[in-house]
């Protein structure tokens, strides 16, 4: 079976184009073998282009233990860029994944490189555990700390475990991710993702979400913001709307590169 392999910002994907139905869905370790670093093709997770009963393009995710999972961003900006290399679009496109619908087009970065930009789902909620810690779901669930140690230095492993592997995260799991403000708008951060269990040279969703949260955090004022965010994969953007009483936001854009590595068999 062909494969082919993206990265966005160093979090990597194997992607199938199984509009056919000829991956075996319930295959969970098989799934797990192929995401596998020593024994299989080596990836942060899988994600198949389907299409559901109206024809629609759908993106269905797995981590890379062979469980689906919720939304992928950066996952989701390499699927759209999958899309536009298969020639099924050319500079926009629509999709369905597992958090509902997204779109998608291309855009130039700033310093010039192609970039997807990948609409995400509207945030109802933002829960303030305390002044620097917040907890929201972007598609996925995140937790976000905001720390004066720069956070190259951070134990982020050890940290990380000891708050997904405690209640209330225990049975469902969260993201971690531990965030320095550079600025007002700029960000650098780290994060430990749930499914991967190990952290990832990035996180579309959680960039989404930490950036949010800094909105919060730095009390911004209501309206359109954009925020530069470094991971250790690279550099990503995010445009949002905050609303009028500063409790919700919509319009939210995920923005970076998403890159074809190479194509192979199984």
């Amino acid at each position: 079976m062909k494969f082919y392999k993206y990265q966005g910002t160093g979090n990597d994907f194997i992607i199938i184009d199984n509009r056919k139905g000829e991956f075996h869905l319930d295959n969970k370790s098989a799934i797990e073998q192929l995401c596998h670093r020593r024994f299989g093709i080596g990836s942060d997770g899988l994600i198949l282009l389907q299409l559901d009963d109206t024809g629609a393009y759908y993106m269905k995710y797995y981590n890379s233990d062979g469980a689906e999972s919720s939304m992928c961003g950066n996952g989701g900006r390499c699927f759209a860029q999958f899309i536009f290399d298969l020639g099924l679009a050319e500079q926009e496109v629509e999709f369905l994944a597992i958090d509902g619908k997204h779109r998608a087009h291309k855009m130039v970065s700033n310093e010039g490189e192609s970039w997807i930009a990948l609409e995400m789902i509207p945030v109802k909620e933002v829960k303030k555990i305390t002044e620097e810690v917040f907890e929201l779901n972007t598609g996925s669930p995140h937790y976000v700390a905001f720390v004066n140690q720069p956070v190259s230095e951070l134990e982020l492993i050890t940290k990380a475990k000891a708050i997904r592997y405690n209640e209330p995260y225990t049975q469902q799991g969260i993201n971690v991710n531990y965030v320095n403000m550079l600025g007002l708008k700029d960000l650098c951060m780290r994060t430990y993702e749930r499914g991967v269990e190990d952290e990832t040279f990035s996180c579309g969703t959680g960039a989404t979400a930490a950036a949010l949260s800094a909105a919060l955090f730095a009390d911004l004022p209501a309206g359109k913001h954009s925020t530069q965010i470094e991971v250790p994969g690279g550099k990503l953007a995010i445009q949002f709307f905050i609303s009028a009483d500063k409790k919700s936001f919509s319009d939210i854009w995920l923005m970076g590169p998403a890159k074809q590595v190479f194509i192979g068999e199984f």
